[in-house]
């Protein structure tokens, strides 16, 4: 069984950052349907963490790098 839209990983951080603020736009109308807003919290949750750890493997990486300057000085 493939994944549906709603459960399928981003491709990418910015495609998580456009669905998040996609997300944000219509919990922030007036006329939210509450019937689909358990379901898109649930999903600005997942992709919250999906980009946390996008940034925490990030900043790791740069961490290796500078190290890595530090010892060739």
């Amino acid at each position: 069984m493939s994944p549906t839209p709603d459960t399928a990983p981003p491709s990418g951080y910015a495609e998580a950052l456009a669905e998040l603020d996609g997300i944000l736009g219509q919990l922030e109308r007036s006329d939210v349907d509450v019937d689909v807003l358990a379901a898109n919290v649930q999903r600005a949750a997942v992709l919250i963490a999906f980009c946390r750890e996008r940034i925490g493997n990030a900043r790791l990486q740069i961490e290796q790098v500078v190290a890595g300057l530090d010892e060739d000085d």
